[in-house]
C-alpha cells in the first residue's frame, strides 16, 4: 500500500517525465528548425536555435536527474518521448514564420506540462522540483515572448 507521500512523489515524477519528454521532443524540434531555416532572418533565427536547443539539452540531463533524486526512473527512448510529448512534428522546408509558429506552440505545452508539475511540487512539500520547474517555466516564457516579438511586423 503506497503512502500519501508515495503517491505525491509517483505523481510528481510522472509529471517530471511528462516535461522531460516535452523537452526533448522540443530540442528535436528546434534542432529540426535550426538547420533548415532559411531567408532574410536566417542568422538571426539560426544563431536563437541554436542557442535554445544546447540549453534543452542541458535541461534534459537536469529533470532526469531530478527524477532519480526522487527515486523513479527517467523515461527515455526516441520513440517514448515522442509518444508521451505528443507535440505536433514538422519537416523541412517551412517558412521563418512557420517554424516560429510551431515551436511557439510547443514551448507553450511545455509551459503548460510545467507549471502542472511545478504545482505538484508545491503539494508534495518539494521546494527542490518546484524550483527547477520555475527555472523551466521563466526560460521558456522568455522563449515565447522571443518567438512571437519575431512574428510582429
Amino acid at each position: 500500500m503506497k503512502t500519501k507521500a508515495g503517491k505525491s512523489n509517483q505523481s510528481l515524477s510522472q509529471n517530471l517525465n511528462q516535461v522531460l519528454a516535452d523537452s526533448y521532443a522540443l530540442m528535436s524540434l528546434t534542432h529540426l528548425a535550426h538547420w533548415n531555416v532559411e531567408g532574410p532572418g536566417f542568422f538571426a533565427l539560426h544563431t536563437a536555435f541554436q542557442t535554445q536547443y544546447a540549453e534543452l539539452f542541458d535541461a534534459i540531463d537536469e529533470i532526469a536527474e531530478r527524477v532519480r533524486a526522487l527515486d523513479a526512473y527517467a523515461i527515455g527512448g526516441v520513440g517514448k518521448f515522442a509518444k508521451l510529448a505528443r507535440m505536433k512534428e514538422f519537416a523541412a522546408p517551412r517558412t521563418q514564420e512557420e517554424y516560429v509558429k510551431m515551436l511557439l506552440a510547443a514551448n507553450e505545452k511545455l509551459v503548460a506540462d510545467a507549471v502542472k508539475a511545478r504545482d505538484l511540487a508545491g503539494m508534495a512539500n518539494d521546494p527542490e522540483s518546484q524550483d527547477l520547474m520555475t527555472g523551466r517555466i521563466t526560460l521558456h516564457q522568455k522563449t515565447i515572448w522571443m518567438l512571437k516579438s519575431f512574428l510582429k511586423s
